[in-house]
């Protein structure tokens, strides 16, 4: 089945800053750098990558499944992503790094535009670096209140989880 007949890279644009906030999305580069994978069954696009280096994920549920790459692409490039980010405690960033979640009592500053149930980039305060990415159980307002509980499920970390 051939692709959609909407431009890929509009559509993605739609869907990045409809998540992740106005904006954002100008990050994106020119099509040349941009490579779409589709379904061979419905058209739709899977994922998308630029330069070779997966950045996300388009669920069925019309959320992004954000990869560490693409964390590390847009807070880079886009000032307005921060806001969807999360930053530990320091002695919480060895734990998030190899994948393990995060809890609430670690938490020591998080974006205005994470909420409940969506994705997110974890960050090291120290040199401004994604360690990892989740998604948020709890929303900004929330995150700091409690003292238990986990406030960040985290899919991803740059270090891995060694058996």
């Amino acid at each position: 089945m051939n692709p959609l007949p909407l431009d890929a890279r509009d559509k993605v644009c739609r869907h990045v800053d409809a998540i992740f906030g106005a904006g954002v999305s100008e990050a994106l580069p020119a099509n040349s750098n941009m490579q779409f994978e589709y379904s061979r069954k419905t058209g739709r696009i899977k994922n998308f990558s630029i330069d070779s280096a997966l950045v996300a994920t388009l669920r069925t549920d019309g959320g992004l499944a954000l990869t560490v790459e693409g964390a590390r692409f847009f807070v880079n490039n886009s000032k307005a992503f921060r806001k969807n980010c999360v930053v530990p405690a320091e002695e919480a960033v060895p734990f998030v790094s190899e994948g393990r979640s995060l809890f609430c009592r670690h938490v020591a500053w998080c974006g205005s535009n994470v909420r409940a149930g969506s994705d997110v980039a974890v960050l090291d305060d120290k040199n401004n670096s994604v360690i990892a990415v989740g998604i948020a159980v709890l929303g900004a307002g929330l995150m700091n209140r409690f003292s238990k509980g986990v406030a960040v499920k985290v899919r991803e970390g740059i270090k891995g989880r060694t058996a």
